[in-house]
């Protein structure tokens, strides 16, 4: 209800399912624990439960534990980080034992592909115990959890036999090491202690090349900046952010930071995506207009707070480099993921550019979500960007409401890509490269296994020899 780690979220894939779910590989919609796929054609829609499923404990699914998962979701106490995906959601109602009837506020071409946020979960269980839950869960996927790998490191799966779905498991068991340490990841593959791994670091993709299968998939996944846009920030000033895209070598950081595993943006969204359109601005590297912009403003120093992820920590040192060449006396700092945001949330006095990964293309890849994941909620646009109530926020809103109540992909397109445009000039928060996601596994003992473009590793329909 509130993940977005991707250990976290890759587990959930196989636990869990919602009314509808997103293959992580292809990223199709298909129907789960719906018998069918629903349309969003209109503002009330019946769904009928897939018949005899079960949750792990053996209950049957109801339309009461549907309406429940909804409503935790939607429950603005509860906080959740999904209800944003679901806008149009009014509610979940039981029509029938078997059958909900989902009330909308508009119809959506994207109806289908958001339920899969919402995973089903059995009410009585979570009611009594919602703690116990998260550390225990019990789902309807082709895998239980036996190990949630807390103490362990090693996070256990066994087959659900009462599985009726159209993803069956085809393996009796799954093992999940929990392996922090890059090399150490490397060495289980080339000892066949794994049989998969991700997040495999980019100098090592050609020494693994020769002992496994390794690929990178192109994806969303991105390293971003965002910037202050409190009134009191100098980064309220909108030359000052274009100035420092302008001012970035990319093209120095993709290949000598990221081993040319990225691609410099040009958009929003990545090229390969199906809904890329071109921005009307690019930042491609120039120093003169950076010089210029920052003369304007006079500001000839600032904060650069950044995570220390692995492959992050290989690029950030260039970004400051690129920006002192310029003579920007630039005071840097970096900090795990964790403690950047708690650093920053709520205290606008805190930072003035933050530069960090984020991928929620995890949770659906049209336009619309991965914009709302930054440009929307109130947690990026005003505990940590200080945007929302600005202009451009304003607009951004509104576009963004006309793109998912749009009557056709036609003029949905046409509005995402005037948000393109209006998010390329403004850039309160806004990609730098998005990079390519590599993964390396042992293709001679897992059968039919599919790399992924985001972070995470997916087993649904592969088998294994071992």
């Amino acid at each position: 209800m509130t993940t977005t780690a991707a250990l976290t979220v890759s587990v959930n894939w196989h636990v869990f399912e919602g009314l509808t779910e997103l293959d992580p590989a292809t990223g199709d919609v298909y129907a789960a624990l719906a018998s069918e796929l629903p349309k969003g054609d209109s503002t009330s829609v019946d769904i009928k439960l897939r018949d005899g499923a079960k949750f792990h404990n053996g209950d049957p699914v109801t339309a009461d534990d549907v309406v429940y998962s909804f409503e935790r979701v939607l429950n603005k106490d509860n906080k959740s980080l999904y209800a944003s995906f679901i806008p149009f959601v009014k509610g979940v109602t039981k029509k029938d034992d078997t059958t909900v009837t989902v009330e909308t506020e508009y119809p959506t071409g994207v109806f289908a592909e958001r339920l899969a946020v919402v995973k089903i979960v059995p009410k009585s269980v979570v009611e009594a115990d919602a703690k116990g839950f998260d550390s225990k869960p019990v789902g309807t996927g082709p895998y239980k959890l036996t190990d949630n790998g807390g103490s362990s490191k090693v996070i256990k799966f066994e087959r659900f036999d009462d599985y009726n779905g159209s993803r069956p498991a085809l393996a009796a068991k799954m093992n999940w090491q929990i392996i922090p340490d890059a090399s150490t990841r490397i060495n289980s593959l080339q000892s066949k202690s794994t049989q998969a791994i991700d997040s495999v670091p980019y100098l090592n993709i050609e020494q693994l090349k020769a002992t496994g299968n390794v690929e990178s998939e192109q994806g969303f996944g991105l390293l971003f900046a965002m910037f202050n846009n409190d009134a009191g920030n100098p980064f309220s000033n909108v030359k000052n952010r274009q100035a420092f895209l302008y001012a970035i070598n990319m093209d120095r950081v993709i290949e000598t930071g990221m081993s040319g595993q990225a691609s410099a943006v040009t958009s929003f969204l990545q090229e390969s995506h199906p809904n890329y359109n071109k921005a009307s601005t690019v930042y491609t590297h120039d120093a003169d207009k950076a010089k210029e912009l920052f003369g304007e403003t006079g500001l000839t120093s600032f904060r650069l707070l950044c995570t220390d992820h692995d492959w992050v920590r290989q690029c950030t040192p260039l970004i400051q480099e690129s920006l002192s060449d310029i003579g920007i006396k630039v005071e840097f700092s970096q900090a795990k993921s964790s403690d950047v945001y708690n650093t920053i949330d709520g205290k606008p006095e805190a930072y003035d550019v933050v530069i960090a990964p984020g991928d929620p293309s995890v949770f659906g890849k049209d336009p619309d979500l991965l914009m709302r994941w930054w440009y929307s909620g109130d947690t990026w646009t005003d505990t940590r960007m200080h945007w929302k109530g600005s202009d451009s926020y304003k607009q951004v809103q509104e576009l963004l409401d006309q793109g998912i109540q749009a009557a056709s992909d036609t003029e949905a397109q046409e509005t995402w890509d005037k948000l393109f445009d209006l998010i390329s000039e403004t850039v309160p928060l806004y990609p730098l490269f998005h990079r390519k996601t590599p993964t390396a596994w042992d293709g001679s003992t897992l059968v039919d296994f599919k790399p992924i473009s985001v972070t995470g590793l997916r087993f649904l329909d592969v088998g294994s020899t071992k």
